[in-house]
């Protein structure tokens, strides 16, 4: 990304919309503005009547690294917010004293996150996930939230602050993979390669990684032979299903519960760690025990 350029970049082309994170330089990470821009690319793509499908993608050959923690504020502590961010006390509400912590401010900020990823699983086009790279932690709240994923063939998934700060937002894992692989994936925050995901069903298609993107926006280009409508109730009645089984209600516990994790004395014990020895070599012992491959992603 060069100055000035937008961390967020939309395109339509060929009957499809491409959203690309261009944060290469911070492996595409997630900040409230990457966030907002996919937002808001999702809502383009919607209103747009020359789309019949989008693609979700990362520049640099990744996809995300999940939330840039170097980067981060705790809303549940500060009087800044972001946009859509209302304080539960009212603008004449306490200003928390030093080291409080208020699990309802931390909900709001987020489930505002949230609300914005789901635009995807809402939206009603189909929605592509292209995993290149690495998928991680937060990048997994967003990604899983589409309608196919592809993947490609040295790529990686999965939520590593399981294993300590954090749990999923959104609450896919258990929807896409079942009760057993959920479990497995999610308690050891272990990583799934792209044969891996394949065979457990996370993926649609697994694609060599310098064909990744040509397959997706091909699988994309598809549905423009499809009427608009009829793909709107397809994947409404599809996503219906998965939240009367109680989708909504994961996500507000899932949300709820990563503030927690993200205030116990493990939690400050390890951001402290980071203060004094580095971001790098804290996740490199948090991810060491649970890696048998020599690239470890950077970031939550």
């Amino acid at each position: 990304m060069t100055d000035g350029e937008p961390v967020v970049l939309y395109e339509e082309r060929d009957d499809i919309a491409i959203i690309t994170i261009n944060r290469p330089h911070k492996k595409n990470t997630l900040t409230d503005a990457v966030i907002q821009g996919l937002a808001d690319g999702i809502d383009a793509a919607t209103k747009s009547s020359d789309v019949a499908a989008v693609v979700v993608r990362g520049s640099g050959g990744t996809l995300t690294g999940g939330y840039d923690l170097t980067a981060a504020s705790d809303y549940s502590k500060s009087d800044d917010h972001p946009p859509g961010w209302s304080t539960p006390y009212g603008a004449k509400g306490p200003k928390p004293r030093e080291g409080a912590w208020d699990p309802v401010r931390d909900y709001q900020f987020m489930n505002n996150n949230v609300r914005r990823f789901m635009k995807i699983w809402e939206c009603p086009k189909p929605v592509i996930g292209e995993i290149s790279g690495w998928a991680v932690g937060g990048a997994t709240d967003m990604v899983l939230c589409a309608d196919l994923l592809f993947m490609a063939d040295d790529a990686h998934i999965g939520y590593a602050p399981s294993r300590i700060y954090g749990t999923p937002t959104t609450m896919m894992w258990v929807h896409r993979l079942g009760l057993e692989h959920a479990k497995q994936f999610l308690l050891t925050g272990r990583a799934i390669d792209a044969e891996t995901a394949h065979r457990i069903g996370l993926v649609s298609q697994v694609v060599p990684a310098e064909e990744i993107s040509a397959a997706t926006e091909a699988e994309a280009r598809r549905f423009a032979t499809i009427p608009a409508n009829q793909l709107a109730l397809n994947k409404l009645l599809i996503n219906q299903a998965y939240e009367n089984m109680g989708m909504r209600t994961s996500q507000m516990l899932g949300t709820f519960f990563d503030g927690i994790t993200r205030h116990t004395e493990e939690a400050y014990r390890w951001t402290e760690d980071i203060a004094e020895r580095g971001f790098k070599p804290v996740i490199a012992d948090r991810d060491g025990p649970w890696q048998d491959y020599s690239q470890r992603p950077d970031h939550r």
